[in-house]
C-alpha cells in the first residue's frame, strides 16, 4: 500500500512567495489530496490514485535549492573556530560566527516530509502500472527530500532490478547497501536486503559483460565501415600485452 508518512518536486510555488498561513493552507490541501490517493490505492484504481498524489504535490512549495555556504569559497586552511593556520603569516581575527545556513524552519521539514510521501506514493502507483523507469525517477525525488526514507530506497532498487540494466543494477546495489546500514539490525528486513543483493551481484556482472560486449561490437562495426575504404579491417590489428602492463599492437595481413 502506498504510505500515509512519506510522498516531483516540481510543485508551481516557491516559499519565497508565500506566508505561513499560506504554506500551512497547501499542507492541508495537500495532505487531503493524499487521502484520496491512498482511498484509491487501497481500491487498486491506480491511475486515480497517481492523479491524486500528482495533484496533492502540486500544492506544496518547491524544494528549496541548496545554496552554497558563504565559507566555501574561503580558505580552507582555517581550522572550525574561524582562525587561520600559521603558516599563513596573518593574524587570526575573530568574527562573528555565521548562522548556519541550509537549515530547514518547521514548516519547511514539514513540506519535505510530505513531498517525500507523496513522490514515494507516486512511485509506487507507478510501480503497480508497470512504469519503473517513472519509479526510479519519482522515488530519486522522494530520497532528495529525505535520504533516509526506506520505502523509498527499497522500491527504488526493485524498479532498478526490473530495469536490469548495468547502471540501474549497480544503482540498486547502492540501495540495499543504504538499505543495510539503516535498517534496525533486529528487523526481519535486513535477511532479505542481504539476500536480494547476494543475488544482485552475479546479474549485475552478467549485465555489464554484456553491455561491454554490446559496445565493443558496434566500435568494431564503425571501425570496420571506416577500415574497408582502404580494403582492412578491425582483425587486421591485433592487441597483445608487452610485458610492462599495457599492450602492443601489431599489424597482420
Amino acid at each position: 500500500m502506498a504510505d500515509d508518512q512519506h510522498l516531483p518536486s516540481d510543485a508551481s510555488t516557491p516559499y519565497e512567495s508565500l506566508d505561513e498561513h499560506e504554506i500551512k493552507k497547501h499542507i492541508t490541501e495537500a495532505d487531503e489530496l493524499k487521502q484520496e490517493g491512498n482511498e484509491s490505492f487501497r481500491a487498486s484504481i491506480w491511475n486515480e490514485a497517481l492523479v491524486s498524489y500528482r495533484t496533492a504535490l502540486s500544492r506544496l512549495p518547491r524544494r528549496k535549492s541548496q545554496l552554497p555556504s558563504p565559507n566555501n569559497s574561503q580558505d580552507d586552511t582555517s581550522d572550525h573556530g574561524g582562525a587561520r593556520s600559521a603558516s599563513s603569516g596573518k593574524v587570526p581575527i575573530r568574527e562573528e560566527e555565521p548562522e548556519p545556513a541550509n537549515i530547514p524552519s518547521e514548516l519547511e521539514a514539514e513540506c519535505a516530509r510530505a513531498r517525500a510521501v507523496l513522490n514515494a506514493n507516486i512511485g509506487a502507483c507507478l510501480v503497480k502500472l508497470g512504469d519503473h523507469s517513472g519509479a526510479v525517477e519519482s522515488c530519486t525525488q522522494s530520497l532528495l527530500d529525505d535520504p533516509h526514507y526506506i520505502k523509498a530506497l527499497q522500491r527504488r532498487a526493485a524498479s532498478n532490478e526490473h530495469l536490469n540494466t548495468w547502471s540501474s543494477l549497480t544503482q540498486a546495489q547502492e540501495d540495499y547497501k543504504s538499505l543495510l546500514e539503516l535498517l534496525p539490525p533486529m528487523s526481519p528486513q535486513v535477511a532479505q536486503t542481504k539476500r536480494s543483493l547476494q543475488l544482485l551481484e552475479p546479474r549485475q556482472q552478467a549485465a555489464q559483460q554484456k553491455e561491454m560486449a554490446e559496445m565493443t561490437g558496434k566500435l568494431k562495426n564503425l571501425g570496420n565501415s571506416i577500415l574497408g575504404n582502404f580494403g582492412l579491417s578491425t582483425d587486421n590489428f591485433k592487441f597483445e600485452p608487452n610485458g610492462q602492463g599495457g599492450y602492443s599492437m601489431n599489424f597482420v595481413r
